[in-house]
């Protein structure tokens, strides 16, 4: 029997792949990485790859994407990227706080999609 080892690829589908990925870009500072598949956009991040990609089916025209789902992100510093995020005109869903797993805020996207970024530990 086999178990599951855990997240290895996460991929957010998004309903507009070009204005998904320029936002994540440009307000939430991510690269894209040198090559993607056909359909997504894969974005450089470790350990575990993140990608934006076109929807399998349909999703629902209105309304947030992802609601129930929580997605970390590390960051090296949660207040310089919130200012940031702020100062490109992102939308800040929750401010900045000290949890469990370091300094953290919520920031949403055009889907809805509400990413919790978290100063990394060492």
């Amino acid at each position: 029997m086999t178990t599951p080892a855990g997240p290895d690829f996460i991929a957010l589908q998004v309903r507009d792949l070009a204005a998904s990925s320029k936002f994540y870009e440009e307000v939430f500072g991510f690269k894209a990485a040198a090559q993607s598949p056909p359909g997504a956009v894969v974005l450089k991040t470790a350990p575990i790859p993140l990608a934006l990609r076109e929807p399998l089916r349909p999703l629902p025209e209105v309304g947030p994407l992802g609601v129930g789902m929580v997605l970390w992100i590390a960051c090296d510093d949660a207040d310089a990227l919130h200012d940031r995020i702020v100062q490109r005109g992102g939308a800040i869903l929750s401010q900045l706080a000290d949890g469990p797993f370091g300094r953290f805020f919520v920031a949403g996207d055009p889907d809805g999609y509400e990413i919790t970024f978290h100063t990394a530990r060492s």
